[in-house]
């Protein structure tokens, strides 16, 4: 990503921040908040890719503070932390989200044979990734991961690294377009469409809104899958909790430049696996697709407000 081009070197926090408030028009509490920034967060990194905007939060780099990791930036963490604050069950649902595509993969895997997985709005790496819970139980199994965070594909390239019986392709894609994504060399060079793939839309398609024609995206996704293949997926819902919580985060993150859908478990079921057979138990609370015998006690509802489920192509 970036070879031969010489990395741009980060101004002090402070400098960062004016640049955050350039980017879009904030109450003048949020910008108080915003100036104190430079006390309650740690510098950035010495260096960063030209191309990574670290002035404005990403929902990758948040997801992954709301996980305890360390790749992002005061942008990122000063949105999460409002959003927390808000909404004390976000990094539960985090968390409980991560769970949820290790089972899933596992029964992708495991029980449903598939050897091939398509990972669009993966974020950054993180522990039982993908190709790690998939190549556990096969070797030979290959993954394609997309993000339209550069700083995730920087990260997978250099960390996401396959068993040598089975492959992993990293590209820059938006869910948005899912021909360029379904089309791109890496995918092609991967895949092979005339087997079933395993499709996981984790957490990312109530980042569509209804402008961006959801339905069409998701038709083009599943169209291109051949008979056999599987969906996995999981979205926010605002249907378990308080409203107030609930539309507090949804501004939040609007005003960080990010809108999101909310959509319920019924909505969000038929958007995403109309026309599909899912797999037992169906649509459920995150926890509760097929918990682990020895998972311990499992959050409620609302500390998750998050749906999943799992479907397959006839």
């Amino acid at each position: 990503m970036t070879g031969g081009r010489n990395p741009v070197k980060i101004q002090p926090t402070i400098p960062n921040v004016r640049g955050l408030l350039h980017h879009r028009p904030i109450t003048s509490r949020y910008v108080s908040t915003l100036w104190q920034v430079s006390s309650q967060y740690p510098p950035e990194r010495d260096s960063v890719p030209p191309e990574i905007d670290i002035t404005r939060s990403h929902p990758a780099r948040t997801w992954d503070y709301y996980l305890g990791g360390k790749d992002n930036f005061a942008a990122d963490r000063l949105v999460a932390d409002q959003v927390i604050a808000a909404w004390p069950g976000m990094r539960v649902s985090a968390r409980e989200n991560r769970k949820f595509i290790g089972r899933a993969v596992t029964y992708l895997a495991g029980e449903a044979g598939i050897d091939q997985f398509l990972d669009i709005g993966s974020g950054l790496p993180t522990a039982n990734n993908v190709h790690e819970v998939a190549q556990a139980i096969n070797p030979a199994a290959r993954v394609v991961y997309t993000d339209n965070d550069p700083l995730v594909l920087v990260h997978a390239r250099a960390l996401l690294t396959s068993s040598p019986e089975g492959a992993c392709a990293y590209l820059r894609g938006d869910l948005r377009e899912p021909a360029e994504i379904l089309n791109d060399p890496a995918t092609r060079k991967t895949l092979d469409f005339t087997r079933p793939i395993a499709l996981i839309l984790a957490a990312v398609v109530h980042f569509l809104l209804p402008e961006d024609e959801p339905r069409r995206i998701i038709e083009t996704l599943v169209d291109a899958l051949p008979s056999g293949s599987y969906g996995g997926a999981s979205h926010g819902s605002t249907e378990y909790g308080n409203q107030e919580e609930a539309d507090a985060v949804v501004r939040i993150i609007a005003a960080s430049g990010v809108r999101i859908a909310p959509r319920d478990s019924h909505d969000f079921g038929r958007l995403v696996f109309d026309g599909l057979e899912l797999v037992a138990p169906g649509v459920v609370l995150l926890p509760e697709w097929r918990p682990l015998p020895d998972g311990g006690p499992r959050p409620g509802a609302r500390e998750v407000g998050r749906n999943a489920g799992v479907a397959r192509k006839p």
